[in-house]
């Protein structure tokens, strides 16, 4: 867990950082990444994004973004088919702490990462000490803040191309090969979010 006396926002000590994604699974839509560096005090009730409901998740997500210094990551899909899932992934954290670090009064001296692997030595961007924790999300509060940014940017940024893309239903599965957004797929074919290079689109695309 973190300690006191890393939880200043605008002291003249540098912060740690949590770092999370949301969106490497779905077929559709971006991979988003969020950094956080929390305030004094931080937010209650944090935890992994998926552990909170979700009116509790939308409530911390305002609160965090309010009061704490954050930024967000996005890589879209025709960037994810260029570069795979892994690599889009590395980027979209590498985008976060970046977006970061023009909010904050100096970098992070330290980033800690949710996951076994960390951007360091995989995206060539990537300046900042780091060290990733399995399980992170719901170990390190600044991991939890970062998760619950994550999940909700992404969870609107799928709702709003629900409006020009209604027919997959994007607004209930975010993206995800549900059984409905499957169905559709297969009715309407994919659109420019699909990420083509995912094999249950490329699969669709030949027949």
């Amino acid at each position: 867990m973190l300690s006191n006396t890393h939880k200043s926002l605008f002291g003249a000590t540098p912060g740690i950082a949590g770092v999370d994604e949301a969106g490497r699974g779905p077929l559709a839509g971006p991979v988003v990444a969020a950094a956080v560096v929390l305030c004094d005090p931080c937010p209650e009730g944090l935890d992994d994004s998926k552990k909170l409901t979700a009116a509790r998740r939308a409530k911390l997500d305002l609160e965090i973004r309010a009061n704490c210094v954050w930024g967000v990551g996005v890589v879209g899909p025709e960037e994810i088919d260029r570069i795979n899932i892994f690599g889009a992934t590395m980027l979209a954290m590498t985008r976060a702490v970046a977006s970061l670090c023009t909010r904050a009064s100096a970098p992070p001296n330290q980033v800690l990462v949710d996951g076994n692997m960390t951007p360091h030595g995989r995206c060539a961007e990537w300046n900042w000490p780091a060290r990733a924790i399995v399980g992170g999300d719901a170990l390190e509060p600044c991991i939890s803040a970062a998760s619950i940014v994550a999940k909700e940017w992404r969870d609107r940024l799928m709702c709003e191309a629900a409006r020009d893309h209604p027919q997959y239903g994007w607004e209930r599965n975010k993206g995800y090969g549900t059984a409905e957004h499957m169905a559709a797929l297969r009715s309407h074919g994919p659109s420019p979010l699909h990420r083509r290079s995912f094999a249950p689109v490329a699969q669709l695309e030949l027949l």
